[in-house]
């Protein structure tokens, strides 16, 4: 399940349980204390405090340490090395291996003391080519950690919404159960006078009953977004979290479609992680490329060595003798042994271009289904607006003749439903046009 989906999924996946809640009522509860946060900062101590966010945080510095190491291979290799040796007998078969042998005198015990240097100056650009490469894969962490940043930004707002919501919905629904406990008071008393029916009576209690049930249902989600949010932002999981979002008022659309794509294209960082894979790919081209290539290097060495048996004729004393020059050197092997790792290096490069033309392909699709889903967000909030009118105007009819005895319990019951049905679409299309407001940066890249 992709990002987006999921988002809206758990945003959405109240509706079952709120399709019989009452209308939105802005003020909030009283009873209900807690700390005042906005989106932005609920993204603020995101930035600080959530773990998924520290975790690439720490992978950024891992990749800087890989720049630096292997700017460090343009430095000097040092080596230094004892040794010490216990010399065997040394018989030598002057009238072959079958006879027996003469022995000569060895010094049995032989020390050394060796200290190496080698600076390389041309590796057919290797170096340089792996700075490169680890330079890209910085970036390319860079590009990562900012993507997990706005995935992160938008989950919290997708969590966010929902616990507003929920909270409009408690708010709601304990205003419904009032009115509906007083409607039920008054249907007992026509009851008894044996104007309604024991029936319609029942169906009142059984209406109550459901929506206290709604209502418990209601806090648990309250309580499970709280803690999803305090987790995410690094607080207590049992601080209560009061969004201060305005849901009545959404961002209009600014742009045509096509100017959004050209934004997205530029700007989104699934187009930018692909164009940085493609470039490490481009550069381990040329590395694999570079083994072809002869190496050459500055090199000194200085040995501190007993006994003397380096030049003959050999001596029973300490010598030291150090050498400096310039070396090169070439792998034939390499002629055959790179054949494969360049063709490979090749079909990797080719690949991922295809990559790259298939994240375009995905980012036109999601930058179209963004707008097209948020225009009509927008125009569901008018219709939602029009039908609180029109079953607010019918509610008060049916309402006054049922009281006038023209009309049955059950059409006051579904006129009060169609009421709080038509509120609950209202705040359900202005938390889902937020949503996929949030969603369209997300995707232009400027979340």
């Amino acid at each position: 399940m992709t990002l987006r989906k999921s988002i809206e999924l758990s945003l959405l996946v109240g509706l079952s349980i709120y399709c019989n809640a009452p209308a939105q009522v802005q003020e909030k509860s009283p009873t209900y204390q807690g700390l005042q946060l906005s989106l932005q900062e609920i993204w603020q101590k995101a930035e600080s405090q959530n773990k998924s966010l520290q975790i690439q945080q720490v992978q950024l510095e891992i990749s800087e340490q890989h720049v630096k190491d292997s700017k460090a291979e343009r430095l000097p290799e040092i080596r230094a090395h004892a040794e010490y040796a216990r010399i065997s007998n040394m018989p030598i078969y002057t009238n072959g291996p079958f006879n027996t042998p003469e022995h000569f005198p060895v010094l049995h015990n032989f020390y050394q003391i060796t200290a190496e240097s080698y600076l390389a100056l041309y590796h057919g650009n290797k170096i340089n080519t792996a700075i490169e490469t680890e330079e890209m894969a910085h970036k390319l962490a860079i590009e990562k950690r900012n993507q997990i940043a706005s995935e992160t930004r938008l989950k919290l707002a997708a969590i966010y919404l929902d616990l507003q919501r929920s909270l409009v919905f408690r708010d709601l629904i304990n205003q419904h159960i009032h009115e509906a406990q007083r409607r039920l008071q008054h249907i007992q008393e026509l009851q008894k006078n044996g104007v309604v029916l024991k029936s319609d009576l029942l169906r009142a209690e059984l209406q109550l009953s459901r929506q206290q049930m709604t209502l418990t249902e209601i806090e648990n989600s309250i309580l499970l977004a709280n803690q999803k949010l305090d987790l995410m932002i690094g607080l207590p999981d049992t601080t209560k979290i009061i969004p201060s979002e305005d849901l009545t008022t959404s961002q209009p659309i600014q742009a045509g479609y096509e100017a959004y794509l050209t934004e997205a294209l530029e700007q989104a960082y699934p187009i930018h992680l692909a164009d940085k894979e493609t470039a490490i790919r481009e550069l381990h081209i040329k590395e694999v490329r570079a083994g072809h290539l002869p190496k050459v290097g500055l090199f000194a060495n200085y040995t501190y060595s007993y006994p003397q048996i380096f030049l003959y004729p050999y001596m029973d004393a300490a010598y030291s003798i150090g050498k400096a020059g310039i070396r090169l050197s070439y792998s034939l092997s390499s002629l055959y042994h790179n054949r494969h790792k360049e063709e490979a290096a090749i079909l990797e490069y080719k690949k991922q271009q295809l990559v790259k033309a298939d994240t375009e392909d995905n980012i036109r699709q999601i930058v179209k289904e963004s707008y097209v889903r948020y225009a009509e967000a927008l125009k569901r909030i008018q219709v939602a607006e029009l039908n609180i009118r029109q079953s607010s105007e019918n509610y008060r009819i049916v309402s006054n003749t049922f009281f006038n005895q023209l009309a049955l319990l059950t059409d006051l019951l579904d006129a009060d439903t169609q009421v709080l049905q038509s509120k609950f679409d209202l705040t359900t299309a202005q938390t889902t046009a937020h949503l996929h407001y949030y969603q369209l940066l997300f995707t232009l890249g400027k979340l």
